[in-house]
């Protein structure tokens, strides 16, 4: 006996004339049957659904027209939700992709999708920039729609034509659009790192130090396990599990000198699956520094101790902190930094009114600053091998032009 679908099919209530669904036993009525209105309804009702741990979505083709863009949608999230994943989990990639399809299902989601032509592309562009938007990550999102709807026409939902269309629209041109320019990523002054990694944990400093020697990228330095790193010979090499360039075939091997062995020697007292750089431990670390610098000398009476208790029980009550976890994110590390940042200024003003106060920096300057440092000392080859591209040319995203030797020049003959 064939199984009965668990997907929330499309119905007609009779005596109301509406369309209905039955989610989880309880109806659910979307508008007059066979409107664009109850259709949007119930993609959408089917994307809550292609939640992880939901339900498989189909495309619902309705009328024989094809999909609704809001229909084209939740079909492609569902594929690209196991596409674009490492370890089972989403990548950066996949995140990008969510952002760009929902102003497009916002503003013609009740399209069909093979309506959709170029200026309808360009009036989501022009939308995008209205928000503020920069033109290059409108650019992105432009690209990413339009690789939303070559794969539908891969997957036989849509005429090739659409795609083919929308391939006309090119991208923003600098100087040529109302859209703002985004500032250039620069390298982080050593001055201002050395400012900052006195009032940050241990293990923040040793992944900003780490990645001002070797050109790791965020992701790279806070996923450095025990396993990945061989240190057989005198210099170590650290192979990332987990790199950009993996889907391409790429593999990304990251010597450890001298200085990079001394930084992460105490952090390998650990399983060998288990990461170097842990939260957890940094909270740990926080709270014995809090109790050393108090350095209380005052008895604790009974009423405070009860008070500490009383405070503890409502924190857990609320769970209004989430346990720390055992691996940085990107995100969680960029945030550590600007709290270093943010302590060093306040401590340095608390002592001396008149210090220089820095500005928060974030760990991929710290990329910029070893390419603009290697390139240099040893040159754009060097530079390029560092950082783990395939071309030269993509050095000069990362690092400064080297202007001394013209200076110089300029100096002796201009």
């Amino acid at each position: 006996m064939p199984q009965k679908s668990s997907v929330p099919s499309y119905r007609l209530h009779k005596p109301s004339g509406q369309a209905r669904t039955i989610v989880s036993g309880r109806h659910v009525y979307l508008g007059k049957f066979g409107s664009a209105e109850s259709r949007q309804k119930y993609a959408r009702i089917l994307a809550e659904a292609a939640l992880p741990g939901g339900i498989p979505v189909p495309v619902e083709i309705l009328g024989g027209k094809g999909p609704l863009v809001s229909e084209l949608l939740v079909a492609y999230l569902r594929f690209a939700e196991s596409y674009y994943s490492t370890e089972g989990q989403p990548t950066k990639e996949f995140r990008g992709m969510v952002d760009a399809v929902g102003p497009l299902n916002t503003l013609y989601g009740d399209t069909l999708a093979n309506d959709f032509g170029p200026l309808k592309l360009k009036a989501v562009r022009e939308h995008l920039v209205t928000q503020g938007l920069c033109r290059t990550e409108t650019n992105k999102r432009i690209g990413r729609l339009k690789r939303v709807f070559k794969w539908a026409v891969s997957e036989e939902l849509i005429s090739p034509t659409v795609h083919e269309a929308l391939r006309t629209v090119s991208g923003l041109k600098y100087g040529r659009t109302a859209a703002r320019e985004s500032e250039p990523v620069k390298p982080v002054d050593q001055t201002v790192i050395e400012l900052t990694l006195p009032y940050v944990t241990p293990q923040i400093a040793a992944m900003i130090q780490l990645q001002l020697l070797t050109g790791m990228r965020p992701g790279e330095v806070i996923g450095m396990r025990p396993s990945d790193v061989d240190a057989s010979a005198d210099v170590w090499i650290y192979t990332p599990l987990s790199h950009k360039g993996r889907w391409r075939g790429h593999q990304r091997t990251i010597p450890l000198g001298p200085q990079a062995q001394v930084l992460i020697s105490p952090f390998l007292n650990r399983p060998e699956d288990a990461f170097l750089f842990s939260p957890a431990e940094a909270d740990e670390y926080r709270h014995e520094r809090r109790a050393i610098v108090r350095n209380r000398k005052t008895p604790v009476y009974p009423c405070e101790l009860r008070a500490r208790a009383k405070r503890k029980q409502q924190a857990l009550a609320k769970k209004s902190k989430r346990p720390k976890g055992n691996q940085y994110s990107p995100d969680s590390y960029r945030r550590a930094i600007e709290y270093g940042v943010t302590r060093s200024n306040r401590e340095r003003m608390k002592a001396d009114p008149a210090a220089e106060v820095i500005q928060k920096w974030s760990p991929y300057q710290l990329r910029h600053s070893f390419a603009t440092n290697i390139r240099r000392d040893y040159g754009v080859e060097a530079a390029q091998l560092g950082l783990g591209h395939a071309r030269t040319n993509i050095v000069d995203v990362y690092a400064e032009k080297n202007l001394s030797l013209i200076v110089d020049i300029a100096r002796k003959s201009g």
